[in-house]
């Protein structure tokens, strides 16, 4: 009994520490410095790392990065950005569906995927002086100091 109670705390103590987070999506492209800071430690950006809710995606001046979410939805940031992910649910079958982020600096080209598709109202990205929502298949955002 100590041992299932012992094996019970330690799944609920990796749970809580965001080791089994959701994966949101990948990064697919990665040009210059950019970098990953998930769960408050930094990684250099590399193809194929996943991104999930909370993290947060800096390029440096010359860097840029490119996402792709499970939805297919298409996330580009130029130089000089700070971008978090906020919220992601894709679970189509259910009705579940959103895509929440915020740019605090920098550039962000967006390409609609499903999400936007099957409920456009769900997707909400935060600038430092609004919010735009998403209503067409593309947009492109520029946040200056």
């Amino acid at each position: 009994m100590k041992k299932l109670l012992f094996l019970l705390c330690a799944l609920l103590s990796v749970a809580s520490s965001g080791a089994w987070a959701q994966v949101a999506g990948y990064v697919k492209t990665v040009s210059g410095q950019a970098s990953i800071v998930s769960a408050g430690t930094t990684t250099p950006a590399r193809p194929g790392m996943p991104l999930t809710i909370g993290d947060v995606v800096q390029t440096g001046a010359d860097g840029s990065l490119g996402l792709t979410l499970k939805d297919n939805t298409m996330l580009s940031f130029g130089p000089s950005t700070t971008f978090t992910l906020e919220d992601f649910l894709f679970a189509p079958a259910q009705g579940r569906l959103q895509l929440g982020g915020s740019i605090g600096a920098g550039s962000l080209h967006y390409v609609s995927g499903a999400i936007a598709r099957l409920k456009p109202d769900a997707v909400k990205i935060k600038t430092p002086t609004g919010v735009i929502g998403v209503r067409g298949t593309r947009f492109v955002a520029v946040v200056q100091p």
